[in-house]
C-alpha cells in the first residue's frame, strides 16, 4: 500500500475518532484488517493517528500563527493540517516534502484547489519559519497542558490533588510510548521457559521486579509468536496483575469478580487458585462476557463460571456471606490509561468524574454483604482522581463500619512503592512513571467477623 493511501485512512480514523468519539484502538485495528494494510505501513498509521491524538493541544498551539480563521477551515481540513504538523515535528523517518506533498493531494482529492494552496501555504510557511515555542508561556500549569496536551482543567485538577511536580512527571509518561507487558500462565510453563522462546524469537525482554509472574518487553511483536494461541501467556499491564495478586487468593477459596471483562484480572486469579475452587466472573454487558469465557478457555483454566449482570444486582444472585474473596475492579475514568488510549483525556470531564463516584460506592456498598466474615476484598480503579480512588473508600469505610483497609496490605508494600506512588491510610495510587505501567488505584478491605 502507498503512504498516500495510509495517510488517507489516518484522517479518515482521526474525523471518525473526532466526531463519533470512537475508541482509537478499536477503530485502528478495524481499519488494519479492512484496508490490508502491511506491517510498515501499518506502524506508520498507527504512529499517525495515535501521535495526532496524543499531541492534540500541542498541534494547535503550533498552528495558530498560521491559521488566521481555524474556525472557518472545514474540520477536516483542521485534521489534514494537525497530523501533517505532527509528522513533520515528531516523526523522524519522513521526509518533510513528502508530507507537504501528500498533504496538498489529499486537499484536493477531498476540497477544491483554494484548500489545497491554503494547506501548501501553511504547511510551507511552518517548515521555513519552525513552531512557536511554549516559552511564551508563564502560566507554568497552562504551558504543561500545551507542552503535554492534557486540557488545562484536568492539569490544575491533578496539581490540586498531588502538587505540580507529580503532573508533571505524570503528563511527561503519558505522551511517551508505554512498554508491552504479558503474564505467564503458571499452569502452562514458566517464566524462563517464555523467556528462552522470546529470546529466540528475537524478542528482548525482561523480568518485572514488581510481579513475580510478569515479563516486560523491549522489542518485538508478541503476537508473532505462538505463545498466546497455546495459552502460555496473556497480555495484561502489571498494575492490573497486582490488584489480582492483591487479593491473596488460596486454591480452595469461593471469589467473585464483579465487573470482570475482558476478563484478565479473573484468569489471573484463576492460575492462582492453580484452576481449583470457584471463580464468578460476571460483567454488565453480555456481548463482553464472551470475552472473559474466551480468555479462561485460551488459558485452560475451568475454575470460572461467567455470567451477565450489574454489580449492584449481584446480592439477588448470591446469599450474604458466600465468598471468601472479592474483586471490585469499578468501572471509572479510565484517567490511568490515558498513554493507551489518548482520547481519554479530552473526553472526560469533571462532572463525569463525580456521577462514577456514586456508581463505584454504590457498587462497594451492594457487593459487601457477600463477603464472608474475616474475608478479603480488594477495590480497585485505573483511574488517577483521588475523588474515584481514596475518597469512594473513605466514605464506604464511614457506611459500612464492619469493614476496615487491611493494615497487612499497606505494610506488605514494596518500598518502591513509597518512592515513586502515593501510599495514603486508603490504598496505594499508582502514577503512570511508577513502575512504566498504568496509573492504577487499589485497596484491600477485610472485613471484621461477628
Amino acid at each position: 500500500m502507498a503512504n498516500s493511501n495510509v495517510r488517507n485512512v489516518a484522517l479518515d480514523m482521526l474525523m471518525r475518532i473526532e466526531k463519533e468519539g470512537g475508541f482509537s484502538h478499536l477503530l485502528l485495528s478495524q481499519a488494519i484488517t479492512k484496508n490490508k494494510i502491511n506491517e510498515k505501513d501499518e506502524n506508520l498509521l498507527s504512529e499517525i493517528v495515535y501521535g495526532t491524538i496524543e499531541r492534540k493541544l500541542t498541534l494547535d498551539f503550533y498552528l495558530a500563527p498560521f491559521i488566521k480563521s481555524p474556525k472557518k477551515l472545514a474540520d477536516w481540513v483542521n485534521m489534514l493540517l494537525r497530523m501533517s504538523v505532527f509528522q513533520m515535528e515528531f516523526l523522524d523517518n519522513v521526509p518533510e516534502y513528502a508530507i507537504i506533498h501528500e498533504a496538498v493531494q489529499i486537499a484536493k482529492r477531498k476540497g477544491h484547489k483554494g484548500i489545497a494552496s491554503l494547506v501548501n501555504g501553511v504547511l510551507r510557511s511552518i517548515q521555513r519559519k519552525g513552531v512557536p515555542s511554549t516559552d511564551s508561556i508563564t502560566d507554568d500549569m497552562k504551558k504543561l497542558s500545551v507542552e503535554t496536551s492534557h486540557p488545562d482543567w484536568l492539569i490544575r485538577r491533578w496539581v490540586k490533588e498531588y502538587g505540580f511536580a507529580v503532573t508533571k512527571a505524570m503528563c511527561e509518561t503519558n505522551i511517551t510510548k508505554k512498554p508491552v507487558s504479558i503474564r505467564v500462565n503458571r499452569l502452562r510453563t514458566s517464566r524462563s521457559e517464555v523467556l528462552s522462546i522470546l529470546e529466540k524469537e528475537g524478542i528482548e525482554a525482561s523480568l518485572s521486579p514488581y510481579v513475580p509472574d510478569a515479563i516486560t518487553l523491549e522489542t518485538g511483536n508478541i503476537f508473532k509468536t505462538n505463545l498466546m494461541n497455546d495459552g502460555m501467556i496473556t497480555i495484561q499491564d502489571q498494575s492490573s496483575m497486582l490488584a489480582s495478586k492483591s487479593l491473596q487468593v488460596e486454591p480452595s477459596m469461593h471469589v467473585l469478580d464483579t465487573c470482570s471483562a475482558p476478563g484478565g484480572k479473573a484468569t489471573y486469579i484463576g492460575e492462582l487458585m492453580e484452576n481449583q475452587g470457584t471463580i464468578y466472573a460476571y460483567d454488565l454487558h453480555q456481548n463482553k462476557t464472551k470475552l472473559i469465557k474466551n480468555n479462561a478457555d485460551r488459558l485452560g483454566l475451568t475454575n470460572i463460571h461467567v455470567g451477565q449482570s450489574d454489580a449492584r444486582n449481584l446480592e439477588t444472585i448470591h446469599e450474604e456471606k458466600s465468598f471468601d474473596r472479592i474483586l471490585i475492579d469499578a468501572p471509572c475514568s479510565g484517567l490511568g490509561v490515558i498513554r493507551s488510549k489518548p482520547d481519554i483525556k479530552y473526553n472526560k470531564t469533571e462532572q463525569d468524574i463525580k456521577k462514577l463516584q456514586q456508581v463505584q460506592l454504590a457498587i462497594l456498598l451492594h457487593v459487601a454483604p457477600l463477603l464472608k466474615d474475616n474475608g478479603k476484598l480488594v477495590y480497585s480503579t485505573c483511574t488517577v482522581d483521588i475523588m474515584e480512588n481514596e475518597e469512594v473508600v473513605k466514605e464506604f469505610l464511614n457506611q459500612q463500619t464492619d469493614f476496615k483497609v487491611d493494615e497487612q496490605f499497606l505494610q506488605q508494600l514494596d518500598p518502591i512503592f513509597y518512592d515513586k506512588a502515593r501510599v495514603t491510610k486508603y490504598g496505594l495510587q499508582l502514577f503512570p512513571q511508577t513502575m512504566e505501567s498504568d496509573g492504577f488505584f487499589m485497596t484491600r478491605l477485610c472485613k471484621k467477623s461477628g
